[in-house]
């Protein structure tokens, strides 16, 4: 009889703390997704950091690949691009970028972050976290046409890259634009970011044709060497650990797939680095080591797209053929006459072309969260995919090529773009700031 007392009262226990776990669950649930709410918010504000940490990678990498008498135009300009990219994106771009309508010309939600300040903490972070991909396209530009813009030039054109030419594209992939109802796929900004950064550098270095010295009168190229390689390898590694945020960041999620893109990232950048490696050993006969630098860039350039949903295979095949492709261009572009001092064009343009497009080749079905329209060709998705892909890759050239040379044209025949030759013999350190980066040191190279 005791025995089934016992039983009796464990039966009542049990059904209700059944009965209380229902009358909770609610409760439950909404504690639940507020934890997650708040992993999301602080994950994404820490990779917006990580981000704007890329900032200072950028600067060391022009800075390294150019000469000692321009370094401190080369840092102003990578400070003041996030400056005027974050004060421009929060004008106007924002309202570009994530207003009604699909292209992004026109909308109804105004200026000034309107469409951000519902009282919502997670918009706020989110537009953080949006800013400073915006500084980012900007400051691409920059590398390319160093060592003879004018710095009030480029404060401008830097204005006008934030304002509008880069949110506007954004709006067709990421802001439920055009491009996101065909399904086209670029989950970090392969094209939205580095290849409209790209292609905005390449306009910008045409318009502004090659430094003094950089070609003799066969046409041939000179090599201008950069003053500090060591300047050069750290930005490479800042940029490197900025892009586990840029990449892995995008999810905007703290959960178990953070782990997984910044895995893929790595294996894109380290397959590009050695393959740049190698190639430059093969084509120049020594292990060169600024092109194996910016193999590694251009390795995590072309992974930034694919990042979400490619196996680890298809990363580190994406990688080497990244490194392959900037060692090439980088020769290609110089030899054609267009001077490109840090490789901008190569690593950013043509590495987020392909980046792009190996999204529609390597996407394979069942990683992450993967719509079928994604699926890769190589994985038995058809050429669907590849085609949105090619047609989201002609619309942001087309877009950023023609008004690039519109804005570099213009300001030309404005204010000017380009410094005076004695200008820049003389360095624009001095020239366009008045103090020199290594003053009290006698730099012994050829300047």
């Amino acid at each position: 009889m005791k025995t089934i007392f016992t039983f009796l009262a464990m039966c009542g226990v049990m059904f209700a703390a059944t009965a209380a776990e229902e009358n909770n669950a609610p409760a439950t649930m909404e504690a639940v997704e507020a934890v997650q709410v708040n992993l999301n918010v602080v994950w994404t504000l820490i990779a917006g950091i990580l981000v704007f940490v890329m900032q200072a990678g950028f600067a060391l990498v022009e800075a390294g690949l150019t000469r000692a008498k321009n370094t401190s135009n080369i840092m102003m300009k990578n400070v003041m691009d996030f400056v005027i990219g974050s004060v421009c994106f929060w004008i106007i771009g924002s309202a570009f970028m994530f207003g009604a309508t699909k292209f992004g010309f026109i909308g109804t939600d105004g200026f000034f972050m309107d469409i951000f300040s519902t009282g919502d903490d997670w918009n706020w972070t989110y537009m953080f976290f949006q800013t400073m991909f915006c500084a980012t396209a900007a400051t691409i530009v920059s590398g390319a046409m160093a060592e003879r813009t004018q710095f009030r030039s480029y404060l401008i054109y830097s204005a006008i890259i934030s304002l509008f030419i880069y949110p506007i594209a954004g709006k067709w992939a990421w802001g439920g634009g055009w491009l996101a109802d065909l399904n086209f796929h670029d989950f970090a900004g392969s094209t939205v970011v580095h290849s409209v950064g790209g292609w905005l550098a390449l306009t910008g270095a045409i318009v502004l044709g090659p430094r003094i010295g950089k070609y003799g009168p066969d046409r041939k190229p000179h090599a201008i060497p950069g003053h500090n390689i060591a300047f050069a390898a750290i930005g490479v590694l800042v940029l490197w650990i900025g892009w586990f945020g840029f990449n892995p960041g995008s999810t905007v999620a703290g959960n178990g797939d953070i782990g997984r893109v910044a895995l893929i990232t790595n294996f894109g950048a380290v397959a590009g680095t050695l393959t740049a490696m190698f190639t430059a050993w093969l084509v120049l006969k020594k292990p060169d080591a600024s092109m194996t630098l910016n193999g590694a860039l251009a390795g995590l350039v072309a992974i930034t797209a694919p990042c979400d949903i490619v196996t680890p295979i298809g990363a580190l095949i994406i990688g080497a053929v990244a490194g392959v492709l900037v060692v090439l261009s980088v020769l290609t572009i110089d030899r054609i006459g267009i001077d490109d001092p840090v490789g901008a064009v190569s690593v950013h343009m043509v590495n987020g072309i392909w980046g792009t497009l190996a999204c529609g080749l390597f996407g394979a079905e069942g990683v992450l969260k993967i719509a079928d329209a994604n699926t890769g060709l190589f994985y038995g998705g058809g050429f669907h995919a590849t085609g949105v892909q090619l047609l989201g890759i002609a619309a942001y050239g087309g877009w950023a090529f023609v008004l690039g040379l519109i804005t570099f044209l213009t300001l030309k025949k404005t204010v000017g773009l380009r410094v005076s030759p004695e200008e820049e013999l003389k360095g624009l350190d001095i020239t366009e700031h008045g103090n020199d980066a290594y003053a009290g040191f006698q730099i012994f190279a050829n300047e």
